[in-house]
């Protein structure tokens, strides 16, 4: 593995990491490398890709350790998580600018607590396939660079199941919960290094504490808004789960929706529906407020800091609905007004009545067929003669709503045939997902699940 290494982070002070190699796996085996993004990244791998995949080898160059960070974990501080089954290898520097390359199911660390500090297939492949297909979407997300199969046996509640690890790409690895890890040891030193280190990464125009949360919470309400805008439901936006770059981060029970319910909830861990679809904007906005709570420290003035950084905060709403209102247009082909968000919240409505599929209806706005989804709803000749006088760019819909998304049954399917030893169709949703808005010609890609399919709930697999 040849790569132009520059470790920024490990730079910084010591206590912002421990020093921490991944644990070697038994036999490291390929499942699938994403050569295409390699190619972007710069970095250029041999026959022996696995080794350096699974932790076995060390790229030359390369500073491995593991980040401290803390959060909120559904509303209940934790003071120290940090990267329990990760190790972020360090960051490379390529034709697209400096990425951090990390191994998830790399070993104990420090943070494992009563961890192994192991993945097995299931998140693995789970996490590879979505965030490719989130990318694919034109959505901010972490990057998949390869899966490798461990040859070891990994312990849980299932049982014993087949062992992997992925390696993934992102702008950065800096969480809320890296903030808030600092701001409760009354380290303003590490703080203040890592406020130089995030706005670094991604928002280069920023130069005070002040500027930096306002960046970040425009890119979280725009991130929120594309999530609203496919139907897709992250789990567990715990702080230490929600990026500062506003990229998605962390796919463990996440889903898409099949019928179109705005308080759907699919973790099993999420059983008040904290993190439901429709509750998603608001829980970001308060992700938000502990991200400026966190940055307090770095203000000369804390009442003056208090009263800037609660209207900053405050400003997600707005810069939310008008993200929103501007998704939404373009799923329909109009233009945002206040006729066009009549026009959508009528046909949500509609929808949710009936239970209609979120993809599905949309989709069949570009194709024609919308009538063969919501056509017994008794208010949808009215909606459907106000949409069609408003003039939508029909034309332009089969480039905004995808025919295809990862749907839940096909990716528990696609995990079952992966631990009995079958890959394919893994490799066939994979190869699909990678252009969503092309017409799919596999019709079980594109269909609803049936009654028996349905999956009600996802799990983390940790």
């Amino acid at each position: 593995m040849l790569a132009n290494w520059d470790n920024s982070y490990a730079a910084l002070p010591p206590q912002m990491f421990t020093r921490q190699s991944p644990v070697a796996v038994a036999a490291p085996q390929g499942l699938i490398l994403n050569s295409e993004h390699a190619d972007e990244l710069g970095i250029i791998f041999d026959d022996d890709w696995p080794a350096f995949m699974a932790g076995n080898q060390i790229s030359q160059g390369a500073d491995p350790i593991a980040q401290a960070y803390a959060g909120h974990q559904f509303g209940h501080w934790n003071p120290q998580l940090g990267d329990g089954r990760a190790v972020l290898l360090g960051e490379v520097f390529g034709p697209q600018g400096r990425f951090d390359i990390q191994l998830k199911g790399a070993g104990r660390t420090a943070w494992s607590r009563n961890g192994d500090g192991r993945a097995w297939y299931g998140p693995v492949l789970r996490e590879y396939l979505i965030s490719e297909a989130m990318h694919a979407l034109g959505i901010p997300t972490t990057r998949a660079l390869a899966a490798v199969a461990t040859g070891e046996t990994i312990l849980r509640e299932q049982g014993p199941l087949p062992g992997a690890v992925i390696c993934r790409t992102a702008s950065s690895h800096i969480r809320v919960g890296t903030f808030q890890y600092f701001a409760a040891r009354d380290d303003t030193l590490a703080l203040e290094a890592l406020l130089h280190q995030a706005i670094a990464r991604h928002y280069r125009e920023a130069q005070t504490a002040e500027q930096f949360l306002s960046a970040a919470v425009a890119e979280q309400a725009r991130l929120i808004a594309q999530w609203m805008g496919v139907g897709f439901i992250h789990g567990v936006m715990n702080t230490d789960n929600s990026h500062v770059g506003g990229i998605t981060i962390d796919y463990g029970p996440c889903a898409f929706m099949d019928d179109f319910v705005p308080m759907k909830t699919f973790s099993s861990i999420d059983r008040q529906g904290r993190y439901a679809y429709g509750n998603q904007p608001n829980l970001a906005a308060w992700n938000m407020a502990q991200l400026a709570t966190a940055l307090l420290p770095l203000t000369e003035d804390r009442d003056a800091g208090i009263t800037c950084f609660t209207e900053i905060v405050q400003g997600f709403g707005d810069i939310f609905d008008s993200e929103y209102a501007a998704v939404f247009a373009r799923k329909i082909g109009l233009t945002p007004n206040q006729e066009t968000d009549a026009l959508i919240d009528g046909l949500l409505k509609m929808m949710a009545n009936i239970g209609a599929d979120f993809t599905l209806c949309f989709r069949a706005l570009a194709t024609g067929k919308i009538h063969t989804h919501l056509g017994t709803h008794p208010d949808f000749a009215n909606w459907h003669a106000n949409w069609q006088a408003a003039g939508p760019a029909q034309g332009e819909l089969e480039q905004v709503n995808p025919s295809i998304i990862p749907r839940n049954h096909l990716v528990e399917a696609m995990i079952a045939e992966a631990v009995a030893g079958d890959m394919q169709l893994f490799h066939a949703l994979h190869r699909a997902l990678k252009t969503p808005f092309l017409r799919c010609d596999t019709p079980r890609f594109i269909a609803a699940p049936s009654p028996q399919e349905i999956v009600k709930q996802t799990f983390c697999g940790t």
